[in-house]
């Protein structure tokens, strides 16, 4: 081969090689210089074990998830502990891209937010000291209750006491909630089933019982929360559907909670 020849050889290497590279880079949807985008996620990292701070970062189911769906529809995510007020206020006024917090999915939240498909089924439960009369739901008529302001658990207390009921308690978060029934500034806590569990596992001298009524207490679903009109949406529904095929949801899921997931309900909310 003549040195021509040779160099044109090599010409051709080189723009394989950088053409190679483009198309690598294209992978992910990028920005203008060319990085894969990241976007900004809301939470409230004050319900374990979905979401939490631990040794400074928020940690948890959600976020592994979160992390997990957004890899699959390629981009990377920055998770921000807001609080549960501003993380929607946040949503609402798109400063945030997305929020996940076990935000459960019902008519009133659709309104103002667009949602995935749903991801985890949950249900609201009573949190009491052991010895309390406190058998069901409609044994909260007549005694306080925390829940924490804005949620579900307010809905299912107010559901049972009233909508202006001051005997429902309304708090920022759940932490807090518990602190004023350890502190008998409550007789009792409406939260969602997995945070109730964990709380009262990780606090046994709190002396605390959980109790299920879902007669009362209906199933809800949570779902990844977006600004309404997002073309983000459609775009984390497809990946959320192939990381719930392709067995990173199942692998997540037992991490966190240490049995296999329900698949057959979470396909069924979906339809």
């Amino acid at each position: 081969m003549n040195k021509v020849g040779a160099k044109f050889s090599l010409f051709l290497a080189v723009c394989f090689v950088f053409l190679l590279a483009a198309c690598g880079s294209n992978q992910g949807k990028s920005d203008s210089d060319g990085k894969i985008k990241t976007l900004k996620v809301g939470t409230n990292a004050a319900f374990a074990p979905f979401e939490y701070m631990e040794k400074g970062k928020v940690t948890g189911f959600d976020i592994d998830l979160i992390h997990a769906v957004a890899k699959e529809a390629g981009y990377q995510v920055d998770v921000q502990h807001e609080g549960w007020d501003s993380m929607l206020a946040n949503l609402e006024n798109k400063q945030s891209d997305l929020a996940i917090s076990g935000i459960t999915i019902n008519d009133d939240r659709k309104k103002t937010y667009d949602f995935s498909r749903p991801y985890f089924e949950a249900a609201n439960v009573i949190v009491v000291k052991k010895g309390s009369n406190v058998k069901n739901a409609l044994d909260l008529k007549g005694k306080k209750v925390g829940v924490q302001n804005g949620t579900t658990g307010q809905d299912a207390a107010e559901k049972i006491l009233g909508k202006n009921s001051q005997n429902v308690k309304k708090y920022e978060d759940v932490t807090v909630a518990f602190m004023a029934l350890k502190n008998k500034e409550v007789d009792a806590v409406v939260i969602d089933n997995v945070v109730a569990n964990e709380y009262v596992k990780n606090h046994p001298k709190e002396n605390l019982k959980v109790i299920t009524d879902r007669k009362n207490f209906e199933s809800e679903f949570y779902g990844i929360a977006f600004p309404k009109g997002s073309e983000l949406t459609p775009k984390f529904d497809q990946a959320l559907d192939k990381v719930m095929e392709n067995g990173t949801y199942e692998k997540l899921y037992k991490k966190w909670f240490g049995k296999e997931p329900d698949m057959e309900v979470l396909k069924k909310a979906k339809s």
